[in-house]
């Protein structure tokens, strides 16, 4: 890189960095706390009323409990400063959930649960028969406790006996406790547990269907076996049958969770998800089957709660155990990386800057000053090949197209003059888990939902600037231009590698395939990712640079000269690697040697 080209680089830099100081949108105010409000509906199109059945039937099916098998449904709904939740009375059940501070790609409200989406089922044995508790008619009641605002839905009995559900809505935040209690029932339930039916479908929310399907899934965790989730990736009916206790179960989405949890456990469970691919309206279905046992009820201690809210790291690890599990970090060691390295980094950065175009930025600059050692004995390795390069060229002109004996005289020189012809990789090498790292931080960051950058309207998915009018295999409808953007860099970075490289044939053309592939892999990525991509190469070309101001490759070419001479005269001494390399050499001769004898000895 010329000098020309180093201001150019840095002049590109300052606009970025004066771009987004300037124009970077303005922080959002804080919300004061607000206190859960609360709005009863009972409209003509929201009342449903009980088919007509006559009294006498269900009072001989049911006795005093047919009373709250008949009645009219009405919708109760309760804010607080991040949930819109609509009860009914019948089943006292959340019928609706919406999460206030956000909105869909399409800009509408989001809503994790609606009427014609999520169903519930409570089933047991009453009196010897089958019983939907969740079917009853229950009359509510509201009580304040603290700066929770408590709904109570109550289905009273004769002789003092009742069934209770009692949620608790706090003034913020995104969970709902839960407690079911019963009273004088314990002898006329029959079993031992209670069966807890939850069906969802799945809504589209997000820009890509094909991205959020293989995003969304069931997770669940036991004490036994941890945290588990059922393949998301799966265009089949996936399921699994838990026998051990639950301690919680989730649908989950790419950016959401609907979760309900246990104080103590489930007694066991079943977890099912299947997909339509024809159907574009829905995203998958999601059927969960849990136990509840009827001695948690007795005893009192049938209490749970719901999390309807963010995937976002930062806010799940305190809802309960392994919740936070449901932020995918990657595998180890890019695990750890990411939980102790680069998710701190990152979320101490949007604390305090709302510009997350500026927050890439910074994350590029500060890993690169971290991997700048590595950096410059990957560059010190390709300018020692580089000064080499007139001698292995002229090897391959006098060997010819025998590349055994190509390879073994090129160990050869690289033995005298002293040079590790690996030695370039293994800094490359342990860069790898920190760049991967990135590859898990962008996709699983709902802090990049819906934040533009440029011409990209929404960092956590492509940027669709470019369209086509006809889909191409592996690559879509579409160009993400940040994508071309970071595959033209690389294409750039690679050709000037090569310009000092030994590499030739196959391998150097494979250099220049890679780009292309991960163009096709990328297209469909979060454009935070390849942004950030685009950015490191960027900067990549900037490093090497002000590196090669450093890098003296007339005294790196003396250095060789005289390792070359005390070699000659017995006075060098070969590094460990260097001599195993060559005795794995000669005994590959040795075998090709024998191999050639013994087919020629057949051919006689």
């Amino acid at each position: 890189m010329d000098r020309n080209s180093a201001i150019g680089i840095t002049l590109i830099a300052a606009l970025l960095l004066v771009y987004f100081y300037w124009f970077s949108p303005a922080p959002k105010p804080v919300a004061q706390n607000v206190e859960p409000t609360v709005q009863t509906e009972a409209k003509a199109d929201t009342v449903r009323r009980l088919e007509a059945v006559p009294d006498s039937v269900l009072a001989a099916k049911y006795g005093d409990l047919s009373t709250a098998m008949k009645g009219e449904e009405t919708s109760t709904l309760f804010e607080n400063e991040d949930l819109k939740v609509t009860f009914s009375n019948k089943g006292g059940l959340i019928r609706e959930v919406e999460l206030k501070k956000f909105k869909t790609y399409s800009q509408k409200a989001l809503k994790l649960m609606t009427p014609d989406a999520s169903t519930f089922k409570l089933k047991t044995i009453y009196q010897g028969k089958d019983l939907d508790l969740y079917g009853l008619y229950y009359t509510l009641s509201q009580r304040k406790n603290a700066d929770s605002t408590e709904v109570v839905y109550t289905v009273a009995l004769a002789n003092g006996a009742k069934i209770e559900q009692i949620y608790s809505i706090p003034a913020q935040g995104y969970e709902i406790g839960y407690k079911l209690r019963t009273e004088g029932l314990n002898e006329q339930l029959a079993g031992e547990n209670l069966a807890l039916h939850w069906t969802n479908i799945v809504r589209p929310i997000e820009k890509d269907l094909a991205d959020t399907r293989i995003n969304t899934t069931i997770s669940y965790y036991t004490d036994a076996d941890g945290f588990k989730e059922l393949n998301q990736r799966s265009k089949d009916k996936e399921s699994a049958a838990v026998a051990q206790p639950l301690k919680w179960v989730t649908v989950k989405e790419k950016f959401f969770l609907s979760a309900i949890i246990a104080k103590t456990a489930f007694a066991g469970g079943n977890v099912e998800t299947s997909i339509d691919n024809a159907d574009s309206s829905v995203v998958k279905h999601a059927n969960i089957d849990l136990q509840i046992a009827k001695s948690q009820l007795a005893a009192g201690k049938a209490d749970f709660k719901f999390y309807f809210g963010p995937n976002d790291y930062k806010k799940i690890g305190k809802v309960t155990e392994g919740f936070r599990k449901n932020v995918y970090l990657g595998w180890p060691p890019v695990y750890w990386i990411n939980k102790f390295v680069i998710f701190p980094v990152f979320h101490f950065l949007t604390g305090i800057i709302s510009n997350y175009g500026l927050i890439i930025i910074i994350l590029v600059l500060l890993l690169k000053l971290v991997l700048f050692p590595l950096s410059y004995k990957s560059y010190l390795s390709m300018a020692k090949m580089k000064v080499l390069k007139p001698e292995l060229d002229e090897i391959k002109e006098r060997v010819g197209d025998d590349m055994t004996k190509v390879q073994q005289e090129q160990m050869k020189l690289y033995s005298q003059v002293g040079v590790n012809p690996i030695s370039g990789c293994i800094p490359v090498l342990l860069q790898m888990p920190l760049i991967f790292a990135m590859f898990y931080l962008f996709p699983a960051s709902i802090e990049l939902r819906q934040q533009p950058l440029l011409w990209a309207e929404d960092l956590s998915t492509y940027d669709s600037l470019i369209r086509l009018p006809f889909v191409v295999p592996f690559l879509g409808n579409h160009l993400s231009l940040f994508t071309l953007l970071m595959t033209a860099s690389t294409l750039i970075y690679t050709w000037q590698n090569n310009q000092i490289s030994s590499v030739q044939g196959p391998m150097k053309s494979m250099s220049y395939i890679m780009p292309l592939v991960f163009l096709f892999v990328l297209n469909s990525f979060s454009a935070g990712l390849t942004f950030y991509y685009f950015i490191s190469n960027l900067v990549t070309f900037a490093q090497q640079a002000i590196i090669k101001r450093f890098v003296d490759e007339d005294k790196i070419r003396a250095i060789m000269e005289e390792n070359k001479k005390k070699n000659a005269s017995g006075g060098g001494k070969k590094s460990k690697f260097m001599s195993k390399l060559e005795e794995a050499m000669k005994s590959s001769e040795e075998a090709r040697r024998k191999a050639e004898e013994e087919r020629r000895n057949k051919k006689k």
